[in-house]
């Protein structure tokens, strides 16, 4: 990412202290938040990781910056043995670990905190990972591919989702008005973070999307890259394997 987003422009603290004490601050909010800012498209979105997923009969997955989890909840359906869900933010895991109880997945799903530039699993250990709208917030984006990578099994199937920025009209106009000025003021209205929201609009709209992030992907190492444009452009599904 050619500039460095940061949560808080007025804190001399590093993009992952901040970005961690954003999500703290907005997990008790985040999920209702979201489904209203998306227009719950983002599930959809997340029915076709899964699916992608599920097409590699995974045993163990790992889901980077899982947040509360609700990939890593939908990633059972893929019939694996195991789910991590890893995410640097406590708050947002405790959220996670709540849900994760209440379906009674508690035995399949464990949530770990930990950084996803420095992953604390051994080379080739799993059969899947994934990422939904985590990318983006790594302090240094190739340190954290390049780890996801070295715990990924050869073979394995690594499944991005993140914010992309729509390139035909009206929809990239239509974008740029509703993240620039619509999501912040719902952001400032239901949440108690008032810089949280403008960063994710502003992080989605700096991020390296489509063939920037495919060439990315490839100088780590990943083969068999692909993008798949969702909704007019404003989301990606980017899928690789080792």
């Amino acid at each position: 990412m050619s500039e460095k987003i940061t949560p808080y422009k007025d804190k001399s603290t590093t993009k992952k202290e901040q970005v961690t004490e954003m999500f703290d601050t907005i997990s008790g909010n985040y999920d209702g938040l979201n489904r209203v800012i998306s227009f719950g498209i983002d599930v959809k979105w997340r029915k076709k990781v899964v699916k992608i997923v599920a097409n590699s009969n995974p045993n163990r997955i790992l889901d980077v910056a899982t947040g509360t989890g609700d990939l890593a909840i939908n990633l059972a359906e893929t019939g694996a043995l195991e789910i991590i869900g890893l995410d640097i933010s406590a708050g947002m895991l405790d959220v996670g670990k709540d849900k994760i109880k209440a379906k009674k997945l508690d035995q399949i799903i464990s949530m770990v905190k930990g950084d996803g530039e420095s992953l604390p699993y051994e080379e080739n250990y799993f059969d899947a990972i994934t990422v939904a709208f985590g990318v983006r917030n790594f302090e240094d984006l190739e340190q954290g591919l390049t780890e996801i990578y070295r715990v990924l099994k050869p073979g394995g199937v690594f499944v991005v989702l993140e914010t992309s920025v729509p390139t035909k009209t009206p929809y990239k106009q239509g974008y740029k008005l509703y993240t620039s000025t619509i999501l912040p003021l719902i952001g400032k209205i239901f949440s108690k973070d008032r810089s949280a929201y403008s960063y994710l609009s502003e992080s989605a709209a700096a991020f390296p999307y489509g063939d920037a992030f495919n060439n990315i992907l490839r100088k780590i190492g990943f083969i068999e890259v692909e993008d798949n444009p969702q909704t007019f452009g404003v989301a990606t599904i980017y899928t690789a394997t080792k």
